[in-house]
């Protein structure tokens, strides 16, 4: 089975753009969904027009703050601090990675957790830990549904992790928590990693390693969720998985473009909206 991330992600589109429609009509206005995006990494200029596509197509506004390469930390709380009290402004994503020169954390926690689309600051990860979480991080959210289309209930079913960042391995473990699954994380550290990925009924790689993962890192008919996407001078785009050797191995897999990275895109529409609701809820 091949877990195709835009084909599940274009579904979820069609619903979103329903709710979309419905909060225009009741509110007068769409979610509206601020971006600050800061210098001109060619990555994250790619991914930010990706999510303004997005955004057009399920009816969502988009606006982007381009700031300078060198601005200041004041200047950016500064920006932050006006969309936070902007009361037309439902989501705030700061896209990451932010030049060496700034407070990545100080800058993720300026964002009103009300308004964090990200689900990264310590308020909203906290609730997470708590299992009392609206707005969790947009990967690991995909991650889940993509997982669910593999199989419905994962009680019981043993993951393994390789990667444990705050953006997707940390939340990412808490939720398949929740899904009564059990959790190991693996990271750069650990020792003779194919003996512990071996052991997965569901294998996630999201480490940022080009096809580290491959055949013998599988059990046979597992599933796996390949997170990682790296662009080499070629141009060529590689997951954190040796897809051609795995697929014969796995029960599921994703692909690498068109796995997870459109249902990520979709869950930061989809929590933008739950922003919007959720506080126009509280007004």
């Amino acid at each position: 089975m091949i877990i195709d991330g835009e084909r599940y992600a274009n579904e979820l589109n069609i619903a979103l753009s329903e709710k979309c429609n419905i909060l225009q009509k009741q509110y007068g206005r769409a979610p509206s969904l601020h971006v600050v995006l800061i210098g001109e990494n060619p990555a994250s200029q790619v991914y930010v027009k990706m999510k303004q596509k997005r955004a057009e197509e399920i009816g969502v506004e988009s606006v982007i703050h381009l700031l300078d390469e060198n601005v200041s930390q004041k200047d950016v709380l500064w920006k932050i601090q006006g969309l936070n009290v902007d009361e037309d402004v439902d989501g705030i994503l700061v896209q990451m990675p932010l030049p060496a020169h700034l407070n990545t954390e100080e800058i993720i926690e300026a964002v009103n957790p009300k308004k964090d689309v990200d689900g990264l600051t310590s308020a909203n990860l906290g609730k997470l830990l708590r299992n009392r979480a609206t707005l969790m991080p947009c990967t690991p959210l995909g991650c889940m549904y993509l997982l669910k289309q593999w199989r419905s209930d994962l009680a019981g079913l043993h993951a393994v992790i390789v990667g444990r960042s705050i953006l997707v391995g940390k939340p990412l473990g808490l939720l398949l928590s929740q899904a009564n699954v059990t959790v190991t994380t693996c990271h750069s550290k650990t020792k003779n990693l194919a003996f512990h990925t071996q052991q997965a009924d569901i294998l996630i790689a999201a480490c940022g390693i080009p096809n580290l993962i491959g055949e013998k890192h599988v059990k046979p008919g597992a599933c796996v969720i390949d997170v990682g996407i790296t662009k080499l001078p070629t141009g060529k785009l590689y997951g954190d998985v040796d897809f051609n050797a795995v697929k014969p191995v796995a029960d599921a897999i994703t692909p690498v473009p068109f796995g997870v990275g459109p249902m990520t895109v979709s869950y930061l529409m989809a929590n933008t909206i739950l922003a919007m609701e959720e506080g126009v809820k509280s007004t």
